[in-house]
C-alpha cells in the first residue's frame, strides 16, 4: 500500500527550483520573490511571464484549485465490446486548469489490480451505472463502481493526490459494495449500506469509516453504528458532510424520500429536519462543510439550507440547472453536471448576483461526476 501526505493545511517553505536559471525578479532572491507572489492572484501571475507561470505549478508554490471529472466515453458500449478478454477504458480522469482553460489528463491509475469501472452497461440502456467518489482532505478518492460483470469494483479506495501526481489504494474492505452511502466529514471517509456481489441484510445496514488523519501505517476500517434498515442500497447515495454530521436522502430527485443524519461523535443516527428532507429534490454538496446546497432538477433552482428555520433559501433559478446530475462545492463556486453530462455549470456564490458560466468537457466525452480540488503539479 503506498503512502501519502496525511490531511493538513498546505503549508510549504521551500523555495522554486528554477531549471532554467531564469531569476523570478531581478535583484530580488527567489525564496523572497516567492512569498511575495503567493499574495497575488495566480490569474496575474499565469499572464505576466514563463517564469512565474512555472513557478504556479511548482510543488513548493501553494496551489490554486481546479476542476477534476471523471468522464465517460459518449459511444454507448455493445455487449461484443463488454467479451471477456476485451480491455475497455470506461472511465477517464481529467483536470481544467481555470488559468489556461484546458483539460488535462491525470496519470493513468495502477493496474495491479486491474481497474474496471462501467458507466454504462448494453443490457440496461435507460440507468446510468453509479461511480462513487469523494474529496477528502485535497485528495480525490474513488470508493465504489460496478464491473461489466455487475460486480462490485473496487476492493479498497483508490486515491489521487494532485500535488505529488500520485495514485495509491486505501486499506481493504470488509465487504466491496456498490449503490452504497459515502460520504466524509473532517478528514474521515463513510461508508454505509449497499450490495456486495448479492443483497445482504447485514452489509446493507452496515456502517464503516476509514480515518484519512492517521498515519496510512494505521488506516483500516472500522465498524460504526448500522443503520436502522436497508433502504439505503437502492441507489448510490451522496452523505453529505456538514457540522459534524452526515446527512442524506434515500431517493433522488422529487419523488417521496426518507431522510437520515448521522451524528459523528455521538455515533449514532438521527431523524432529518422535516424541511431539510422536504427540499431535498436534487443533487447536493456542501460547502467546506458548513452549508449545504442543493439543485432543484426539475426547476433548476440552487437553493442552501437554513438550519435555523429548517428551510432551503433560493440562491438562484436557472434553465441550464435543469436536469443536474451531480455537482460539487469548493472555493466559494458550485460546478453542477447538466444536459446529460454534455456540459458543466459553474456558479459563483460568493457574488451577488450569484454569476455563472458553462465549462464544455473534452470532445467524445461526456461528465460523470466533477470535483473541486489543488491543480497538478508539472514541469514544464
Amino acid at each position: 500500500m503506498g503512502t501519502s501526505p496525511q490531511c493538513s493545511k498546505h503549508t510549504k517553505n521551500d523555495s522554486f527550483a528554477n531549471t532554467e536559471d531564469e531569476t523570478l525578479l531581478p535583484g530580488l532572491p527567489d525564496d523572497l520573490t516567492q512569498r511575495c507572489l503567493s499574495f497575488v492572484s495566480p490569474s496575474l501571475i499565469f499572464s505576466v511571464c514563463r517564469p512565474w507561470r512555472r513557478l504556479l505549478y511548482s510543488p513548493s508554490f501553494p496551489p490554486f484549485f481546479s476542476l477534476y471529472a471523471l468522464l465517460s466515453p459518449s459511444e454507448i458500449p455493445t455487449r461484443r465490446n463488454l467479451g471477456e478478454g476485451t480491455p475497455q477504458k470506461s472511465i477517464q480522469f481529467f483536470s481544467f486548469d481555470p488559468l489556461s482553460s484546458a483539460w488535462r489528463p491525470l496519470p493513468s491509475p495502477p493496474q495491479n489490480p486491474p481497474l474496471h469501472l462501467l458507466h454504462r452497461h448494453p443490457s440496461f440502456l435507460s440507468r446510468d451505472l453509479p461511480i462513487q467518489a469523494l474529496t477528502v482532505c485535497n485528495h480525490l478518492v474513488l470508493i465504489a463502481g460496478t464491473t461489466h460483470k455487475l460486480f462490485p469494483a473496487l476492493s479498497s479506495p483508490l486515491v489521487f493526490h494532485p500535488e505529488s501526481n500520485r495514485w495509491f489504494h486505501g486499506p481493504q474492505v470488509c465487504t466491496p459494495r456498490r449503490w452504497c452511502a459515502t460520504g466524509s466529514v473532517r478528514g474521515v471517509v463513510y461508508m454505509a449500506s449497499g450490495v456486495g456481489s448479492h443483497y445482504k441484510r447485514d452489509v446493507a445496514r452496515s456502517m464503516e469509516q476509514w480515518d484519512l488523519n492517521k498515519k496510512s501505517e494505521s488506516w483500516r476500517w472500522e465498524t460504526r453504528t448500522e443503520l436502522k434498515d436497508g433502504r439505503f442500497s437502492r441507489e448510490a447515495v451522496e452523505a453529505i458532510g456538514y457540522r459534524g454530521k452526515l446527512c442524506m436522502v434515500n431517493v433522488k430527485g422529487s419523488a417521496l424520500k426518507e431522510g437520515a443524519v448521522y451524528n459523528v461523535e455521538m455515533d449514532k443516527w438521527e431523524d432529518m429536519p422535516r424541511g431539510m428532507v422536504g427540499g431535498w429534490n436534487g443533487p447536493a454538496a456542501t460547502m467546506d462543510e458548513d452549508v449545504i446546497y442543493v439543485i432543484d432538477e426539475v426547476k433548476g433552482c440552487l437553493s442552501k439550507y437554513d438550519d435555523e428555520k429548517d428551510c432551503w433559501v433560493k440562491v438562484i433559478e436557472l434553465e441550464q440547472l435543469k436536469t443536474a446530475e451531480q455537482m460539487a462545492a469548493g472555493r466559494g463556486k458550485i460546478c453542477a453536471v447538466t444536459a446529460k453530462g454534455k456540459r458543466i455549470i459553474v456558479v459563483d456564490v460568493g457574488e451577488r448576483p450569484a454569476r455563472f458560466w458553462e465549462v464544455v468537457p473534452p470532445r467524445g466525452l461526456e461528465v460523470v461526476a466533477v470535483h473541486v480540488l489543488p491543480r497538478m503539479c508539472r514541469q514544464d
